[in-house]
């Protein structure tokens, strides 16, 4: 069951807390008497695009993330750099485009797809357990590290899953979640295969137990024990992914049975199949993980450290099994911009206006710079970054500098330039005007052929500079 939060406050056994932290921040690069921000980044999977109440959903309740929004920036035409976990989150942590880190495919055993059990010896040497990201890569982690931070992950990993490859050895000093791409939210594990660890040893400690609510309860816990200085606290939820589990039909999102009651209304488990089954199931894990994020911002009031916190929260992929991606066309896996375009929304007081909105043009890319520029720590040392410090726009002192952006997954592939976005895939292609079609539902490629081949030759120009940078695996063959 979800905290109370005065039972969530009591339960932290902090007793009476005093003097918060003195002085305030200025605008970003101006005198300041605090230590750097604490930073939290929440990151949900597989929302939708249109899945937040402060977007105008009258069906879904995300009043966290609402008070969220009222508080600092929703950000209209965000996007990351791949419509699927893996290569998503490996940009997110890096800055650097999946094609320039290595990781621009999933590690992930597909004979699931065919409801294949594998047992122990096998799945010990399959894909999904033996890939993972380059180990010359920097996160975010290790780069905050110079700067005194302490650094925790609580939640989905999905970088790898050998020893060389998990957060603990990429700069994290804690870590209790999940190291592959989707669990059951009850036993943890994926199609079978236990999946949890505290640090670098798998446990089954909490089966059984609400996956939100052990992620709650871990970052509550970290953010208690390191108030007293400066920390990244990474909150990556497995909702509203569906659970990974081998019966037919797929179980979808799950949510405790009386929380869909109390908050979507009437719910028969012996219908659990039907589309509107489903999606109530999902709105309740959407809700419920947004009550998980509301328990940790009232913590961070709680200690007063909320003056002194960047929040950045996005989803890694666009929004399936139940999601609404409206107004936008498809959702995860497809190269429209339902699969690309996510909901993010930023909170850094006395820095981010409070209840404004952005629709500059920006990108997952911009989360590293931003970080590293907010905690005034120098980005890696001959390390090529695909993105840049987006502070300045958000705070309305300039317009976002970023003109493209492109995307290739396998054979599909995709490009924005200024307003204009071509598609080419295996779901359906086209070029857009993004300014007069967001739902890319008019095909300009025989009006506009010259703006059709300008595009295509910026991706072509992308390529050559991916292909040009040094190699990284597990993919690239060098």
């Amino acid at each position: 069951m979800a905290f109370q939060r005065r039972d969530f406050l009591k339960g932290l056994g902090l007793g009476a807390l005093t003097a918060g932290l003195s002085g305030c921040t200025g605008l970003l690069g101006g005198p300041t008497t605090q230590p750097p921000p604490n930073i939290l980044l929440i990151v949900s999977d597989d929302q939708g695009y249109n899945d937040l109440g402060c977007c105008g959903n009258p069906e879904i309740k995300t009043p966290n993330l609402d008070r969220l929004t009222a508080e600092g920036v929703r950000l209209t035409e965000f996007y990351v750099t791949w419509p699927a976990c893996t290569p998503s989150r490996g940009s997110l942590l890096t800055g650097r485009y999946p094609q320039r880190n290595g990781t621009y495919d999933m590690f992930r055993n597909d004979k699931v797809d065919y409801d294949y059990a594998y047992p122990p010896g096998e799945y010990a040497v399959s894909w999904e357990m033996v890939g993972g990201m380059d180990t010359r890569e920097i996160l975010i982690p290790k780069i905050l590290k110079n700067r005194g931070y302490v650094s925790g992950i609580f939640g989905k990993w999905d970088l790898g899953q050998l020893h060389r490859f998990l957060p603990l050895q990429r700069g994290f000093d804690e870590f209790y979640g999940y190291t592959n791409t989707g669990i059951d939210y009850y036993t943890h594990e994926r199609y079978g295969v236990p999946s949890m660890r505290r640090g670098n040893t798998p446990t089954t400690e909490d089966k059984g137990t609400y996956a939100t609510d052990l992620f709650r309860r871990e970052a509550v816990r970290f953010i208690s024990k390191h108030r007293d200085r400066p920390f990244f606290c990474y909150l990556p939820f497995n909702a509203p992914h569906g659970a990974s589990n081998l019966e037919r039909p797929r179980p979808g999102p799950q949510a405790p049975l009386d929380y869909i009651r109390k908050h979507y209304g009437q719910y028969d488990p012996a219908n659990q199949h039907t589309p509107q089954a489903r999606r109530k199931r999902y709105r309740a894990a959407v809700t419920y993980m947004d009550q998980a994020i509301g328990d940790v911002l009232n913590l961070l009031d709680y200690l007063r450290l909320a003056e002194n916190t960047l929040v950045i929260f996005l989803s890694d992929n666009g929004g399936s099994g139940g999601a609404d991606n409206t107004p936008l066309r498809g959702g995860k896996s497809r190269m429209f911009e339902g699969g690309l375009r996510v909901p993010c929304i930023l909170r850094w007081p006395r820095v981010i206006p409070a209840g404004a909105v952005c629709r500059e043009f920006l990108s997952a890319l911009e989360i590293l710079p931003t970080i590293c520029s907010a905690a005034g720590a120098k980005p890696p040392t001959g390390v090529v970054l695909d993105g840049f410090d987006m502070t300045t726009v958000l705070t309305g002192q300039r317009k976002s500098p970023r003109r493209e952006m492109f995307w290739q997954r396998r054979d599909d592939k995709a490009a924005r330039v200024d307003n204009y976005k071509w598609v080419e895939s295996a779901r359906g292609s086209g070029l857009f005007d993004l300014a007069q079609d967001i739902g890319e539902q008019h095909d300009l490629s025989a009006e506009k052929p010259d703006v059709l081949k300008h595009v295509k030759a910026r991706f072509n120009a992308w390529k050559q500079t991916m292909q040009n940078a040094e190699p990284r695996g597990p993919f690239r063959d060098f």
